[in-house]
């Protein structure tokens, strides 16, 4: 069964945020991923570089997950927009198939396929204007 965790977008001050959650809730991030560390570096702006592309903290059974939307990219944030729900499915099939029927009316943003980073995934807001992210980890499901 897919699980959903909140995915929260920032302005700059991604780090900063977790590492206050992290004093709130203990534990450790089990992923920070920077820009620079990315295939698509060249394409970001030095003043960009170091923030976050992607960072995880575990909290009980769930993840929270955040990332630094960039300006520089044409991203923008504000109420509404600065919270997705991530679903972690556990078959290209049912990322496929939860995948389709959450965003049937809604909006694609990026098509669900392969990513860089290992993953199945794709992102759209639905039908209710609500933003959502569909990814299956590779790596987790050996």
């Amino acid at each position: 069964m897919a699980t959903i965790n909140p995915y929260l977008n920032f302005l700059g001050n991604t780090e900063e945020a977790f590492n206050f959650y992290k004093s709130v809730f203990g534990g450790e991030f089990s992923m920070i991923q920077r820009f620079k560390d990315t295939p698509e570096k060249d394409k970001i702006p030095a003043s960009d570089q170091d923030k976050l592309m992607h960072v995880a903290l575990p909290i009980g059974g769930n993840v929270l997950m955040g990332t630094d939307a960039l300006e520089s990219a044409g991203h923008r944030v504000s109420m509404g927009t600065n919270i997705s729900l991530s679903v972690d499915a556990e078959s290209e099939e049912e990322a496929t198939r939860i995948f389709n029927a959450l965003s049937a009316g809604g909006k694609v943003e990026v098509p669900l396929g392969k990513m860089f980073w290992g993953a199945y995934f794709g992102m759209f807001k639905d039908k209710f204007g609500i933003q959502w992210m569909v990814n299956y980890d590779y790596s987790k499901h050996k």
